[in-house]
């Protein structure tokens, strides 16, 4: 199954059937958009910004929409425009009237209110002349088209996020098979040091110790230091990380919450690679750990645009 991005933008548009619009068969038609834009959020955040015609629908494209996506900052954007080349029509003597009707009855509760202008009259009626009798089944088709565009589109960038975040994860990996060997070696070489340390301190004391016993507490120094910069468990943890989230990302799928799970390894990956350098004993390991945490900290930013 693809991955997909919270990132995408689509929109759509169809001129409404004759019969959706409560206006005379010689009148100008109407023109339904819709714009979706997504970004990344933790959750499914909805924002509409319609007309109040569109308003009752609403609830219903909220429905489909959350049946499609599960996670991101989601913005709907949707239009009703005349396709006529005039934007205004004459209103009709019966709307002059009620409008007239509608303004004696409001001063007389509110003296101070405005009268109506000239745009206020063309703006009502033009509202009420083509207002639309039953434009919910075009929006809704309307809405899967352009979720599907959205999809569409939010897969291809999942995609290129996918791709981006094995290509780190490689580079994660080639750093981990360089920490690897140096812990071994370092043992050997501190356990070297203890040895000689200890040979120049039987030298100064004129033999007063024993050569068993200073060889048994270099020894012993050297196993404690070992067990002191030993990274093993980090790195195997690491890989097991790495396994996992190339997994995740092999599997894909928006159903299965891909971008929170490789959130939380992300974050597991943050831990084991801040310890790797609370270890470090050489500078080597050191820049291991830095260039890890360089690595790690562009998958989260990568992550978080994930589904």
């Amino acid at each position: 199954m693809p991955i997909y991005s919270m990132t995408g933008y689509a929109s759509a548009q169809t001129e409404l059937p004759r019969e959706t619009v409560d206006t005379a068969p010689t009148g100008p038609a109407l023109r339904l958009g819709l714009e979706i834009r997504s970004v990344n959020s933790r959750f499914l955040d909805l924002t509409f910004k319609m007309p109040e015609e569109l308003r009752p629908h609403e609830a219903a494209v909220r429905e489909l929409i959350t049946q499609h996506l599960k996670r991101g900052k989601v913005e709907v954007r949707a239009n009703l425009e005349s396709t006529a080349s005039t934007e205004f029509a004459a209103p009709t003597p019966a709307l002059l009237q009620r409008l007239s009707a509608l303004q004696d009855t409001v001063h007389a509760w509110l003296p101070k209110a405005n009268p109506l202008s000239v745009a206020d009259v063309l703006r009502l009626t033009t509202a009420q002349q083509s207002a639309p009798a039953d434009i919910g089944p075009s929006l809704l088709k309307l809405a899967k088209t352009t979720l599907k565009q959205l999809s569409e589109g939010r897969e291809r960038e999942g995609a290129r996020l996918a791709q981006t975040l094995r290509d780190r994860l490689g580079q994660l990996r080639v750093l981990a098979q360089q920490a690897a060997p140096l812990v071994p070696q370092l043992v050997e070489q501190q356990r070297l040091k203890f040895l000689e340390r200890w040979r120049d301190a039987m030298a100064l004391a004129e033999g007063t110790t024993l050569p068993e016993a200073a060889q048994d507490r270099a020894l012993t120094e050297a196993t404690a230091f070992a067990i002191r910069i030993d990274v093993a468990e980090e790195l195997t943890r690491l890989v097991s990380h790495f396994d996992e989230m190339d997994d995740l990302l092999a599997k894909g799928g928006k159903a299965e919450g891909v971008g929170k799970r490789l959130d939380f390894l992300i974050q597991e990956l943050h831990r084991e690679a801040n310890t790797l350098g609370s270890k470090s004993a050489t500078m080597e390991m050191t820049r291991i750990s830095v260039d890890m945490k360089v690595l790690i900290e562009q998958l989260r930013e990568q992550v978080q645009n994930l589904e």
